[in-house]
């Protein structure tokens, strides 16, 4: 008659076994990321080289930039989410 409901109960080593595969996940998808970037740094890198080949004065550039009043600081993940 009065059946009580259980939670289902997951093992320590499931648990451990849960944590170490999401590890190993996530630290593929840092490898990758980090392969990403350095594409994009050689990227950046060449059209630098480009900008400078044709006159471009980066430095200027940047300095100009940054006198400009900052945009909003990016939001934290957790507000993205919502």
């Amino acid at each position: 008659m009065g059946k009580k409901a259980q939670a289902p109960t997951t093992s320590k080593e499931e648990q451990i076994g849960f944590h170490k595969g999401s590890l190993s996940t996530l630290a593929k998808e840092r490898e990758e990321l980090a392969r990403i970037l350095q594409i994009v740094e050689q990227l950046m890198q060449m059209h630098i080289q480009g900008l400078k080949e044709l006159g471009v004065d980066l430095e200027a550039a940047a300095k100009q930039a940054s006198s400009k009043p900052k945009a909003e600081k990016a939001k934290p993940i957790e507000d993205m989410l919502r």
